[in-house]
């Protein structure tokens, strides 16, 4: 058995290296050399080593190796979930989330709880962290550690709050960064079944052919057509950013405990009859749920929340005379106001912060997905080869050479370099020429090849 690193450009989907060690292997060691390699790509690129994101899988997920991706900035899954024990996280996780987000693909919605500055290790390795929550369901979650029907899920990165959102941060390592894609890819395209040797050296040599391949065909594709990176827009730039009087939304702060607005009407139900879940909804006491619809960013500092619950739970509730303000005449649903305050100071920002902070939108060049390496599958399919041999008159054959005995066999091998000289043509083998029908003339040109 053997664990495997592979490195992935993201954007244009070329394999930079591969890294495998016997057994459990070396996570951290394959790690360091993926760094190495990410450094001279960026080197060779001409980027700023400091805007290389690098996205880790579930393996990485653990304090002990923040320390080695120092200055270096990275989004990856978490498994300490020992952290979420921390009066830190559990003061946290008692307020309202950031942002509710729904993934695309599975229609999973997330809850995130944004924490700026938390201790992830003994030796006081600092990250940012992410806390996504979801509702258990009857299947178990394959990711993530369930506790009293909640599912917690962990994200660590260095990316700065002013810039990426918690939201943003999560659809990164969901979306646009992942690479399961990828492999889905290359298991469709072609075979790179690690077990076609039954040696660890085989299997690598398999690997590291399987992508050296898949670069080339890309490389030749966006050659045969040179399509410029598209653009997309990740995530829109934060309006409320634009203007200094506005105070950061609660993905840059930490907020205390909610505290719920009054009515003076008595007999009625007030804000802190309803009771705040670990997935940032609110419970009434019909056991109803209220989603959070409004965030409101008041000029003192404090947030504003304002939770609203669904017609459908109100209409027929027992206890909505006692609930809604006109009773069972009120054509709308409950809804209930919290006001969260700030239990950290937040730095005051000078002009080169507000320079980068979130103003602008993120965006996200790439290639597509598949265009380039079927595009030359396609060509190379349909294209016609021609291949002639020049006339030659008949050499006298030279004797053939005798056998080598056994022994000499044992006691005497060829070099490498004898073994390519007398496998080499000689000077007076006739000449073949290839020509190939259907290239353009751009793409041949590219290749070195002449064109007729």
């Amino acid at each position: 058995m053997r664990t495997r690193t592979t490195l992935l450009q993201a954007h244009t989907h070329q394999w930079l290296g591969t890294f495998a060690g016997a057994g459990n292997g070396d996570y951290r060691g394959e790690l360091l050399r993926a760094i190495q390699v990410i450094s001279a790509y960026a080197q060779a690129q001409s980027m700023p080593l400091r805007q290389v994101v690098i996205r880790l899988d579930g393996q990485y997920g653990n304090g002990a190796i923040v320390a080695d991706l120092a200055g270096l900035a990275y989004v990856m899954r978490g498994k300490d979930y020992h952290l979420l024990d921390l009066p830190q996280v559990q003061a946290r996780l008692q307020a309202p989330p950031d942002v509710q987000t729904t993934h695309q693909e599975t229609g999973t919605q997330r809850a995130l709880f944004d924490i700026p500055d938390l201790v992830v290790t003994a030796t006081g390795e600092r990250s940012r962290v992410i806390v996504a929550t979801h509702p258990a369901s009857s299947t178990p979650a394959p990711v993530g550690v369930t506790r009293e029907g909640v599912v917690y899920e962990l994200f660590f990165t260095a990316l700065p709050p002013v810039a990426f959102t918690s939201a943003d941060v999560v659809d990164l390592y969901l979306g646009r960064g992942a690479f399961e894609t990828v492999l889905c890819d290359e298991d469709q395209e072609q075979d790179p079944d690690r077990w076609c040797s039954h040696t660890a050296c085989g299997q690598e040599v398999w690997q590291i052919l399987s992508q050296w391949v898949w670069n080339v065909r890309l490389e030749l594709g966006h050659t045969l057509h040179p399509t410029a990176m598209r653009t997309t827009e990740f995530a829109p730039a934060n309006p409320s950013a634009e203007s200094p009087s506005v105070q950061p939304s609660a993905s840059t702060a930490s907020y205390g405990s909610p505290t719920f607005a009054s009515t003076w009407k008595l007999g009625h139900l007030q804000g802190h009859d309803f009771t705040l879940q670990p997935d940032g909804t609110l419970r009434c006491p019909t056991n109803h749920p209220l989603y959070p619809q409004e965030r409101r960013p008041e000029r003192d500092g404090t947030l504003r929340v304002v939770y609203a619950a669904r017609i459908g739970d109100c209409r027929p509730c027992l206890l909505r005379s006692q609930c809604q303000w006109h009773g069972s005449s009120t054509k709308k649903p409950r809804r209930v106001s919290a006001v969260l305050h700030p239990i950290i100071t937040l730095p005051k920002l000078n002009e080169t912060t507000k320079a980068q902070s979130a103003v602008h939108p993120i965006l996200w060049g790439d290639w597509q997905r598949r265009f380039h390496r079927r595009e030359l599958v396609k060509l190379l399919r349909s294209q016609q080869v021609e291949i002639r041999q020049a006339e030659t008159f008949p050499l006298a054959q030279s004797p053939t050479p005798r056998p080598l005995s056994r022994t000499q066999r044992a006691h005497w091998r060829l070099s490498w370099s004898r073994r390519l000289a007398r496998n080499a043509a000689s000077a007076a083998a006739p000449s073949v020429s290839i020509t190939l029908f259907g290239i353009p003339d751009a793409f041949a040109a590219a290749l070195g090849l002449q064109t007729f």
